[in-house]
């Protein structure tokens, strides 16, 4: 499967990321070890949801689309 997640820090809650991964379990163990620069310096995270896709283009569209400026309204309205 093919996952679009959203993650949420537990140390800063204002701070979101949203990430496409294979492996979700994999992909958060990542983020939690300070792999990613982007998310390393509010480290723990937790997922918040995230949307499964069997395609990977459909599931890249829409982390394109959640990382957009329409994307982030819908981001704050339906999943945070």
């Amino acid at each position: 499967m093919n996952y679009v997640y959203c993650l949420i820090s537990e140390a800063a809650p204002d701070r979101r990321y949203v990430g496409y991964s294979e492996d979700l379990r994999q992909r958060l163990l990542d983020h939690n070890e300070g792999s990613n620069p982007a998310t390393a310096p509010f480290t723990p995270w937790r997922i918040r949801g995230y949307v499964a896709f069997e395609s990977k283009d459909q599931a890249l569209a829409f982390e394109r689309y959640l990382k957009s400026g329409s994307g982030h309204a819908f981001a704050k309205k339906r999943l945070w």
